[in-house]
């Protein structure tokens, strides 16, 4: 579905992105973990064309959409929730959501996206500044799928939240995986990214240096941890 080959991204002189390799398959979930500033964020903002790459591949199904503006990519079928949600605080819930609706949607409904986010439709005409962390974190997915997506770039989405509310955004990403929509988790989360990724990935200084399976994850967690996470 998605594959990043040999990507490289500057920001100026800076070498951000060195040669990332990475498989996110159809219908799956897929994390990459890493400490701040490796450029986790870099990766998913190059995918969605908000930063272009200065080399290498973005195959989307096959098509090279690297350099893509990031209207193009969103109608080839990606959306991206961006880190710190960056929902429109004056805007009502309805009204966010619709901000992302390009045309309507036929996967995602509005009537859809309340039913799997009851709290949004109990608070669908409060102001975006209303909402509480979490219900922000939904609003920020909902207006995402309204695009009906096929590819889904999560970033921090559980940064600020209580785990309580990590717990259902857990459920809610696998939800949407079972529902059709493959997902790239961008996350420092160790325990949230493996409750739920079928694939973890970790990142260091633009690299992808490590990837395994949940189950093999969990017993080289300590040794990834000390080796690649800790601070």
């Amino acid at each position: 579905m998605l594959r990043l080959h040999a990507l490289n991204t500057h920001y100026g002189p800076s070498h951000i992105l060195q040669g990332v390799d990475l498989h996110v398959p159809a219908g799956r979930i897929c994390a990459l973990l890493g400490r701040n500033g490796v450029g986790k964020t870099t990766t998913v903002r190059t995918i969605m064309g908000l930063t272009p790459p200065t080399s290498g591949q973005i195959l989307l199904d096959g098509q090279d959409i690297a350099g893509w503006a990031p209207h193009k990519v969103a109608r080839a079928g990606v959306a991206y929730v961006p880190e710190g949600r960056l929902i429109f605080p004056d805007l009502s819930v309805l009204e966010n959501i619709r901000v992302g609706e390009r045309k309507p949607a036929k996967i995602w409904t509005l009537d859809r996206l309340l039913t799997l986010f009851p709290s949004l439709r109990e608070r669908s005409g409060n102001r975006g500044w209303q909402l509480s962390g979490g219900e922000q974190q939904m609003l920020a997915i909902a207006r995402a799928l309204v695009s009906d997506p096929r590819v889904l770039l999560l970033d921090e989405p559980s940064q600020g939240l209580a785990p309580m509310v990590v717990r259902e955004l857990g459920s809610v990403i696998q939800r949407l995986c079972l529902e059709g929509v493959t997902i790239l988790l961008i996350e420092q989360n160790m325990k949230l990214a493996e409750a739920v990724a079928d694939e973890l990935h970790v990142m260091v200084k633009g690299r992808v240096v490590y990837g395994a399976s949940p189950d093999i994850f969990r017993t080289e967690a300590d040794a990834v941890r000390a080796r690649y996470l800790a601070i």
